[in-house]
């Protein structure tokens, strides 16, 4: 039996990455908290960094588009922001552990 990989929302990573960011508590328990590896927050907490001056850019036609059309899917399918297993297995894990 394989195991297989999870998925974790964009806004999940970002909030991970952001919490990172922040340098309240050390990344190690940070990634404890989440359940993810710590690498893993390393990672989030670079790409938030890198691509925080973007969230100030002013967006073009096509960015602006592409965010509406992000928001109409997630107002119709809903999204929960949380990582969940895709293996067959009924564990889901939320955002907090929950």
């Amino acid at each position: 039996m394989s195991k297989q990989r999870r998925a974790c929302s964009a806004e999940f990573k970002a909030k991970v990455g952001l919490e990172a960011l922040k340098g309240i508590e050390p990344i190690h328990v940070i990634a404890q908290r989440h359940e993810v590896h710590p690498v893993q927050v390393s990672q989030w907490k670079k790409e938030v960094s890198e691509r925080l001056p973007e969230v100030f850019a002013k967006p073009s036609a096509q960015v602006r588009d592409e965010i509406e059309r992000n928001r109409k899917a997630k107002e119709l399918y809903g999204g929960s922001g949380s990582c969940r297993w895709s293996s067959s297995g009924s564990k889901k894990v939320g955002a907090f552990g929950e």
